[in-house]
């Protein structure tokens, strides 16, 4: 599969890049648990249906000590034993967060009250940021695969 658009080839799209890339360090620099971060991006890559994103934010995790058994049941979360109380809190809001043409109204009081629950108000700041972050690969078709730990900064 070859990219819709070469986002380092670019000049716009360059410029655009390093300027999420660096606004990303406001999330990357947060409090949020960096393990937190990792689950949030994957699911709502996995739910934009973004190989490029999945690719990454499993790498990434893995690299940062994530389990197998983990970053596989992240698609089925409700489900699985294995996420904290706080995790399936953040994994809800990503997910309501993501699917706003499904749920009429977006995020619920509910979802965002047991996000609230767990997340001090700049955690907050940084689960919305990062989950309104994740589509630009998926809409620009990258291909995935080919990802290093790292490679972005």
């Amino acid at each position: 599969m070859d990219a819709r658009l070469d986002h380092h080839g670019n000049p716009v799209a360059a410029t655009f890049l390093k300027h999420i890339v660096s606004a990303g360090t406001a999330v990357t620099g947060s409090a949020l648990p960096a393990g937190t971060q990792q689950l949030v991006a994957l699911r709502t890559s996995q739910i934009n249906g973004c190989a490029a994103c999945v690719d990454i934010h499993t790498k990434e995790a893995a690299a940062a000590g994530e389990t197998p058994v983990r970053l596989h049941l992240v698609a089925a979360w409700r489900e699985a034993t294995v996420f904290t109380e706080a995790e399936r809190a953040a994994l809800e809001l990503a997910e309501q967060g993501t699917r706003l043409a499904d749920a009429a109204g977006g995020v619920t009081d509910e979802a965002w009250a047991g996000a609230a629950e767990h997340y001090e108000e700049d955690q907050l700041a940084a689960l919305v940021a990062l989950i309104a972050l994740n589509r630009l690969n998926v809409i620009t078709r990258q291909p995935a695969g080919d990802y290093r730990p790292g490679q972005f900064g």
